[in-house]
């Protein structure tokens, strides 16, 4: 995470119903907010981590979907081998300047790729070993979630991982968990 993050406290005040937005005021404390919404999100760092370490495969690509301020791939870049390429994918501007600056000030010296992409459209993935999609399927429009997910299954390599993780809320506290979900994509039939 950017050591220049801001202490979030957006909604300290009432504000007015809208369309959630990662604009500029979002970016400015989107490191802190996330880490103090989302219960365990540093493990669930950790926890992602280590299992890319165990699939993604040299001069391959590892993608995150929804990277914001590039945590994710920042975390990953110091465990993979220099030659598995990053793409990270987010559909707002502003997030991808702020993972761009973040990118710099961690030394990611590997190839990468910053697209800007709404993921309700679908994706295009290529040469996908680990395919990430951190707390971002709740943005996607529910119409278009199933397809989304069989679109990037579909287009991922053989023995591959695709790692969703989403807030998902259950008839008890029990089984409101946050998900780790993973996949080993075998030979296709």
């Amino acid at each position: 995470m950017s050591k220049s993050t801001n202490h979030d406290d957006i909604f300290s005040e009432p504000q007015k119903a809208a369309d959630f937005k990662f604009g500029q005021t979002v970016v400015s404390v989107f490191d802190d907010m996330v880490v103090r919404s989302v219960p365990f999100y540093l493990e669930i760092q950790r926890m992602m981590t280590e299992m890319a370490q165990d699939f993604a495969a040299p001069g391959s690509n590892v993608y995150d979907l929804g990277c914001s301020t590039g945590t994710t791939l920042i975390n990953l870049d110091k465990v993979l081998a220099p030659d598995v390429n990053f793409i990270g994918i987010d559909d707002s501007k502003e997030m991808l300047k702020r993972c761009r600056g973040n990118f710099d000030t961690a030394g990611v010296k590997r190839k990468f790729e910053l697209q800007c992409v709404d993921l309700n459209q679908g994706v295009r993935i290529e040469n996908a070993s680990v395919v990430v999609m951190c707390l971002t399927l709740q943005f996607i429009r529910p119409l278009y979630r199933e397809k989304l997910v069989k679109e990037i299954y579909d287009q991922m390599n053989d023995n591959s991982c695709f790692i969703l993780i989403e807030k998902v809320l259950g008839e008890d506290c029990a089984e409101i968990i946050t998900m780790t979900w993973r996949s080993h994509k075998n030979a296709r039939r």
